[in-house]
């Protein structure tokens, strides 16, 4: 049986999709002849203190030699040369989401994140993306050579179809943890814009930045949308499902998206999307299963919300072709299968 480490800053059982890709994985290589065993690093990451740091190093210093060890970007992405220097293990990288290309971040955090990301990938013998946009821009702007990379999409079960509200008003579903890179006062403003009344938003997701839940709550309070939108927080599995079901369009108003994993979910369900094309929005969501606009125009994103919200019938099509689209995503299996071929790879 073949072995190899993961390791993953935090709390593994996060709302997240890096973490939430994680997860899949390992369940997956548990029933396989290959052992992909967790290996917790501090929750600091992506801004670890000169603590959590030197923790970091020592455990990865008292891993086993020779094991191939693969590293979340979140993690490996901030680490120092120190850090890096503490590995013997051949070194595979994970990036889901580069981190210098967080929403908000300062220019001069911005280009620390850049130099520590590209001294990472630079060390690392092989790299998983979790997307073709996100391999192109490891490629561009990190200087990661495209022979290096493997691409390792999402997972998706698919479900059954979604049945969709029933009533007068239509539901709208958003998934996605609260922080500014999702852009949902974008959203929230692009449907404060519209005239009509008959829809019901839910906003489904853990709150990562408390300024930008506040900011949300401010602008459904100026526009007296109380009644229209909910914010659910993070809820169970079960809960998320029947939100799907009773969902008649899901909408995603991020800037950018390493690959977007809950809108192929909403393809595994039938729904019709509206999106950004923000990083693998664009790629990610089938331009005949959805209405996409740049990311950050407010006008442009209330144009394809109405557009699809009054007419029924376009609204249909749209769904049809999401849930003829199902069937071509890929299982966590195949996703396992990937990463696994990798790490025996770097292991011979």
């Amino acid at each position: 049986m073949s072995h190899s480490f993961f390791a993953v800053p935090g709390d593994l059982s996060a709302a997240t999709g890096g973490y939430a890709y994680d997860r899949q994985v390992m369940a997956e290589c548990a029933g396989r002849d290959f052992t992909l065993t967790h290996c917790p690093l501090p929750g600091g990451y992506p801004d670890p203190s000169d603590k959590e740091r030197q923790q970091t190093a020592r455990i990865l210093a008292a891993l086993p030699r020779g094991l191939p060890l693969l590293i979340d970007g979140l993690a490996l992405g901030a680490f120092d040369s120190a850090t890096i220097e503490a590995i013997h293990s051949p070194l595979v990288a994970l990036v889901h989401h580069p981190l210098a290309y967080e929403t908000g971040l300062p220019e001069w955090r911005r280009a620390i994140l850049l130099t520590s990301e590209r001294l990472a990938l630079a060390s690392a013998q092989r790299v998983i993306a979790v997307s073709r946009a996100t391999a192109n821009l490891l490629v561009e702007e990190y200087g990661v050579p495209d022979s290096k990379i493997t691409i390792a999409e999402p997972g998706v079960a698919r479900g059954a179809r979604a049945r969709g509200s029933g009533d007068h008003r239509l539901s709208l579903l958003a998934v996605g943890a609260i922080s500014p890179r999702k852009a949902y006062p974008l959203l929230v403003e692009a449907l404060a814009s519209l005239p009509l009344q008959n829809w019901h938003l839910t906003i489904v997701g853990p709150v990562l930045d408390t300024s930008e839940a506040q900011k949300i709550e401010a602008i459904v309070q100026r526009h007296d949308l109380g009644a229209h939108i909910r914010l659910a927080g993070r809820i169970d599995a079960e809960a998320l499902a029947a939100c799907y079901d009773k969902a008649d369009l899901f909408v995603m108003a991020s800037l950018f998206e390493g690959y977007g994993m809950v809108v192929t979910e909403a393809l595994a369900r039938g729904l019709p999307i509206v999106s950004t094309t923000g990083g693998a929005l664009d790629s990610t969501v089938p331009d005949d299963a959805s209405l996409k606009v740049p990311p950050g125009d407010v006008a442009a994103f209330a144009g394809a919300l109405h557009s699809l919200m009054v007419d029924r019938q376009l609204r249909t099509a749209k769904a049809e072709a999401a849930w003829q689209r199902a069937s071509d995503l890929p299982s966590w299996a195949q996703c396992a299968t990937m990463i696994v071929n990798v790490l025996k790879g770097v292991a011979r």
